[in-house]
């Protein structure tokens, strides 16, 4: 079985024509279908492989990590960082392995991370609020350096949504930093900071609407970074998880839910509806426990909504269709191709 690596590999290496591999991706798709850029296809296993060495590659760093922490805490980090750059030589720039490849990444920016708050912690462990926040955003700022240099080197799609998050806590952590006490407005920042990667996600998509290429791959991460930043804010806003839902917040949660379905819809990404949907769940399910169901409550939450999502999926082309249709022509030629 040959997997999306395999092909854009071969494309790369001239054994098989852009054009050709694009057929087959709609060969596949046909038998199955449903159109290739419906599939939203991401690499996370090129084979079984893959697994095995990621399990390898998990114990020798977990064994590097801790022998290093023996020494110094910030060597544990320094040691995970460097080894998991020298492994992705291997496993990433020559093998192409997607899952060991996601590991090191998460190896090596976590390593960086690492490194200088455990030398910070030796030092002093007991820093204030403000020298916390601020030591927050100098960290976030070296996993965004630390993931623009394996960017640079490995182009490992990850690693924009690894970077983006890293951005993200350096602001938050400089905002609390510059104004304490701001506690009220985290998640409100946390939301735009949400909103910042979703638009930059659709800035990759844009590049390649047929999602043949890494670009799509770059995006799908990003839209799976956004999505959480995005979907919590809100609904902890709501005081969903807080407290008694009555039924107005559960339909107000159960509106918002069918929001982020007609954006999934539209942009062709499903990362809203999975980051939200356990807070509809929650809220469909104090519906029916308000409503008297309580024993059969949790059942008949699963019936709807496992109902909803698959009815969702098996017709998800003609109810994008449609609401592409309904965004104008401009706006369609900017998003993925609702095919007929």
């Amino acid at each position: 079985m040959y997997s999306e690596s395999d092909l854009d590999a071969a494309v790369t290496a001239g054994a098989l024509s852009p054009a050709a591999a694009l057929a087959l991706r709609a060969h596949v798709a046909a038998q199955r279908n449903a159109p290739a850029v419906d599939e939203e296809h991401f690499r996370l296993l090129t084979g079984f492989n893959d697994i095995f060495v990621a399990v390898a590659l998990a114990l020798l760093l977990a064994a590097i990590a801790q022998i290093g922490a023996a020494i110094t805490m910030a060597m544990g980090g320094v040691g995970v960082a460097v080894a998991a750059w020298l492994l992705a030589e291997y496993f990433t720039r020559r093998r192409r392995m997607a899952l060991p490849s996601i590991l090191l990444l998460g190896a090596f920016v976590g390593g960086v991370v690492a490194a200088p708050i455990g030398a910070l912690a030796t030092l002093e462990p007991n820093f204030g609020e403000r020298i916390n926040a601020l030591i927050l955003s100098g960290v976030g700022l070296l996993g965004l350096a630390a993931a623009w240099a394996h960017w640079r080197r490995f182009m490992v799609p990850i690693t924009v949504a690894a970077g983006a998050l890293a951005l993200t806590g350096a602001v938050v952590g400089l905002a609390f930093a510059i104004f304490p006490g701001i506690d009220e407005a985290a998640l409100p920042l946390v939301l735009a900071a949400g909103l910042a990667i979703f638009a930059l996600a659709m800035r990759w998509d844009i590049r390649d609407r047929a999602r043949t290429t890494r670009a799509s791959d770059v995006a799908f991460w990003l839209h799976l970074a956004a999505a959480p930043l995005i979907a919590h804010p809100i609904f902890h806003l709501l005081g969903v998880f807080e407290g008694p839902v009555g039924p107005a917040i559960a339909a107000l949660v159960i509106a918002l839910y069918l929001g982020f379905a007609i954006v999934a819809l539209a942009v062709d990404r499903r990362a809203l509806l999975v980051s939200s949907l356990a807070y509809v769940l929650f809220a469909l399910y104090e519906l029916f426990r308000s409503a008297g169901a309580v024993e059969l409550g949790a059942a008949f939450t699963g019936l709807v909504i496992g109902s909803a999502l698959l009815t969702l999926s098996a017709f998800w082309q003609p109810m994008r269709r449609r609401v592409v249709s309904l965004l104008g022509e401009g706006m369609a030629t900017r998003l993925p191709p609702a095919t007929v």
